[in-house]
């Protein structure tokens, strides 16, 4: 039985991290290529995104309660990437709105099913902070390699090519998952602390959910319309494609960095600094008539959430040790993000690109209260120093 603290199982998981969150990657090129290549409005464009969205949590939410109960996720893992490559494979081959819909949808759901499994032996590895972490500078090196290569073919060859790398992708998820996806770890014991002053810590674990929920609306406005904004406003396609580039090189770092602060700062202070970050850095993305405040805060705000969400998937493992919660982690950030495109292109529609920043705010605050639910870490602590990977 392979482990989670094994290096094949780190691989594996660390592989289907990256094409689990492939639309956290490939949002802007998708968005994009929707609008340039098969001529959808941005409400449209964000509509189609959403259902793929959609698929992911409402797969999440039936199977994550779940999790518990099963020995092993590994064919659960396999099977769905496999679906999400058929989806991916049939979207190359239309471009008829209903059917690209339809498609949308059922590549998500196995999206969805995958990431569960996924997240949860994540969460129930030794050190789910740094396991998430690694993942995370996986997913980083993975949107390097993505922006650097992919959109200038797509924008040479058209939308199809899109869904054909896509395909590939998930392919190379399902086979990895189905010869190397670890068992989870036993689930461990609540830190006493917790358990005692805050029972089973739910009005915590919810306000988790909802800061996180609430931050993955404003990645997916933001993230989605980044490339439109930047070219609408006459920067030029070359320098927003170099702005993407540097986006993917950027993302390299923080959740190495998140490893590494891990017992240094508060995990509850992160989550509390983090939404106001993310939403000042979003606001001078929509709002600035000149390239170099646009390029730099698009260079760092989708670092703000990966940063942030590592001290927030670490903090909930501990909270809640089953892995119910965090096998729900595509449900947790999918809806925000399947509500953000579809949200961003109705934003922009009515109102222009400076309304998603003024939208980035009002959510940026909503975060920061959810967050004030959670526990301080100071309970936790003894917690901290029990396990490493």
């Amino acid at each position: 039985m392979i482990r989670t603290d094994s290096r094949r199982g780190r691989t594996a998981l660390a592989v289907a991290h990256c094409a689990g969150l492939v639309d956290m990657v490939a949002l802007p090129v998708w968005v994009g290529a929707l609008i340039q290549h098969y001529r959808f409005d941005p409400q449209q464009a964000g509509l189609v995104v959403t259902l793929f969205l959609v698929g992911a949590v409402f797969a999440s939410i039936v199977v994550a309660p779940l999790f518990h109960r099963l020995a092993t996720g590994r064919w659960l893992a396999a099977l769905g990437f496999a679906c999400a490559a058929f989806a991916f494979g049939a979207l190359a081959g239309t471009a008829e709105f209903g059917a690209m819909a339809a498609l949308h949808a059922l590549g998500g759901v196995g999206i969805g099913m995958a990431l569960s499994m996924t997240h949860g032996t994540v969460a129930r590895s030794a050190n789910p902070h740094r396991l998430f972490a690694m993942c995370g500078v996986a997913l980083g090196v993975f949107a390097l390699v993505f922006m650097g290569v992919v959109p200038p073919i797509v924008a040479d060859a058209g939308g199809p090519v899109l869904f054909k790398v896509f395909t590939g992708v998930m392919i190379v998820g399902a086979a990895v998952s189905l010869l190397l996806f670890p068992a989870a770890d036993a689930a461990r014991s609540a830190p006493k602390a917790v358990a005692g002053r805050h029972g089973h810590s739910s009005r915590g674990v919810w306000g988790g959910v909802i800061g996180l929920c609430c931050m993955a609306v404003v990645q997916g406005m933001a993230f989605g319309f980044l490339e439109r904004v930047g070219v609408d406003r006459g920067f030029g396609v070359e320098r927003v494609t170099g702005v993407l580039i540097a986006l993917g090189a950027v993302n390299l770092f923080p959740t190495a960095l998140a490893a590494f602060l891990e017992k240094r700062w508060s995990a509850r202070s992160v989550l509390l600094v983090g939404p106001v970050l993310q939403a000042l850095l979003v606001a001078t993305v929509f709002t600035s008539p000149s390239f170099m405040p646009y390029a730099m805060a698009a260079s760092l705000f989708v670092g703000v959430l990966l940063f942030t969400h590592v001290f927030g998937f670490g903090l909930l493992a501990r909270l809640e040790t089953t892995g119910r919660v965090l096998a729900a982690t595509p449900a947790m950030m999918m809806t925000g993000v399947a509500i953000g495109p579809v949200l961003g292109g109705t934003l922009v529609k009515l109102s222009g690109y400076q309304a998603i920043g003024l939208a980035a705010l009002v959510l940026g605050v909503i975060a920061v209260l959810a967050f004030m639910q959670l526990p301080r870490t100071d309970a936790l602590a003894p917690a901290l120093g029990q396990t490493t990977l």
